[in-house]
């Protein structure tokens, strides 16, 4: 016999998985109308665990959508470069990590150097007092005010925004997961010319898969599947993972 969980997923004969609209790349995005990435890999693993086939749901315009979307039972599951956070897990559960990332800052080295006047970097870092860069309604977000109390936390639609801000001169930092950092400096190795980036090895970012808050079969079943997945993610494979692109 199935649990109650299980066998509202089996009897619909799909599992349906939450995802942000906006390609994520090498997480999940749109190659010629298919949809592609790490994270659907995952998704199309636990649906052939569960032998049905899989349908992504991707019109949530924010992290925090998506999560939202889960919250209402629109979606079994939500795979989509989610950090477990306090604030998501009052209204949904998570899986354990399935990759944990450290936080970073990439800072614009002009307003920096003016606002560090020649004090060590991490004594300026640990007290930050400048501006902090960061995706509106995001984890980080919510992170930048707890990790970083006295700076100056600005929110903005979309990461490129955040970038655009950043390299005029508007805000000193940009405060992501080293993952999107790392990538700026793949993308465009000269940034480093005006750019300086900074890794935050104690603060971690864990990601998680998120199952409705009363599925506590399917939470366990999808913890046994990420303990049994011969492949585990980290930071160098989803660097890796960008050729895919």
């Amino acid at each position: 016999m199935l649990a109650p969980d299980i066998a509202r997923i089996i009897n619909r004969g799909e599992l349906v998985v939450a995802m942000l609209k906006v390609d994520t790349p090498p997480f999940f995005f749109d190659n010629k109308g298919e949809w592609q990435g790490l994270e659907v890999d995952l998704a199309n693993a636990i649906a052939k665990e569960l032998k049905i086939k899989l349908r992504i749901l991707r019109d949530a315009p924010t992290f925090n959508a998506v999560v939202d979307q889960l919250a209402r039972g629109e979606a079994d599951l939500a795979i989509s470069k989610l950090s477990r956070t306090l604030a998501r897990a009052q209204t949904i559960a998570f899986s354990n990590p399935y990759l944990t990332l450290n936080h970073a800052l990439i800072l614009n080295r002009v307003t920096f150097a003016q606002l560090s006047k020649g004090r060590p970097l991490p004594e300026v870092i640990r007290h930050f007092t400048g501006s902090i860069g960061v995706i509106a309604n995001s984890s980080f977000a919510d992170y930048a005010r707890k990790n970083f109390p006295k700076a100056k936390v600005q929110e903005f639609p979309s990461w490129s925004d955040v970038l655009t801000a950043l390299n005029k001169g508007d805000i000193v930092a940009a405060y992501r997961d080293e993952f999107e950092i790392k990538r700026l400096l793949l993308a465009d190795p000269t940034i480093s010319l005006v750019m300086r980036t900074v890794t935050l090895k104690d603060m971690e970012d864990t990601l998680g898969i998120g199952v409705g808050i009363s599925d506590t079969a399917l939470l366990a079943f999808v913890n046994q599947f990420l303990f049994e997945r011969a492949e585990k993610l980290d930071i160098n494979k989803v660097l890796k993972a960008l050729d895919r692109k």
